[in-house]
């Protein structure tokens, strides 16, 4: 008999395998990062059509095949519509899907970075933060998390508000990470520190960023 197993996260990455079926990798509470198979979701009428799309966060029952989980079942709570109908933010979140995909690892405790990556999406779809200041704290605070970020960079006069805003990025809750704005000054040099520090700590290129950059 098999055995089921509840988890809440959201997916990441989705491919086509065979005619009608989907390999997916998600993020959890409960797992970390995992693999999932899940068959018939390319099926139309399938009710893990939608469920198995990236950005799709909720809760899905698995049970454990010989090399890979399989999901029979998802109740989404949040799909992020708003990010399919935004060209600009859609690229956005694909690049934290794709950031959260090189940082996380299988039965790590990734519950602040599944809540990270769940408020930023919620920030790229508030019209009063600019997706570009979204992205420097998500990065900083991504690093920050997974216990690479130094602090601000010495040797150099930054902006008092500059230094403020990193401050707070290292030091606030996740839940209060996007509730403040930036003037262009300061925004360009936290741009400044999130690049040097993705560049010295991340050992790869992303696809979405290169389309970030060109936006």
């Amino acid at each position: 008999m098999q055995e089921y197993t509840q988890v809440t996260g959201m997916i990441l990455k989705a491919e086509p395998i065979g005619e009608y079926d989907k390999r997916i990798v998600m993020l959890t509470k409960e797992k970390g990062k995992i693999s999932a198979f899940a068959r018939g979701a390319r099926k139309q009428g399938s009710r893990l059509l939608a469920a198995t799309n990236p950005f799709s966060f909720g809760e899905f029952k698995l049970y454990a095949g010989r090399s890979s989980y399989n999901i029979t079942d998802a109740a989404i709570s949040n799909y992020f519509e708003g990010l399919r109908e935004d060209f600009e933010g859609a690229y956005y979140g694909m690049y934290f899907l794709e950031l959260m995909d090189y940082y996380t690892r299988e039965n790590n405790d990734e519950r602040e970075m599944l809540g990270l990556l769940y408020q930023s999406l919620r920030a790229l779809l508030h019209t009063g933060l600019s997706n570009r200041l979204v992205r420097y704290i998500f990065e900083m605070k991504a690093m920050v998390l997974n216990g690479e970020f130094p602090g601000i960079p010495t040797g150099k006069t930054w902006d008092r508000s500059t230094e403020y805003a990193v401050d707070y990025i290292v030091h606030s809750g996740i839940e209060k990470l996007y509730t403040f704005t930036v003037t262009p000054e300061v925004l360009a040099q936290l741009r400044e520190i999130a690049d040097d520090y993705r560049m010295r700590y991340l050992d790869r290129t992303f696809k979405s960023l290169e389309i970030v950059d060109n936006l």
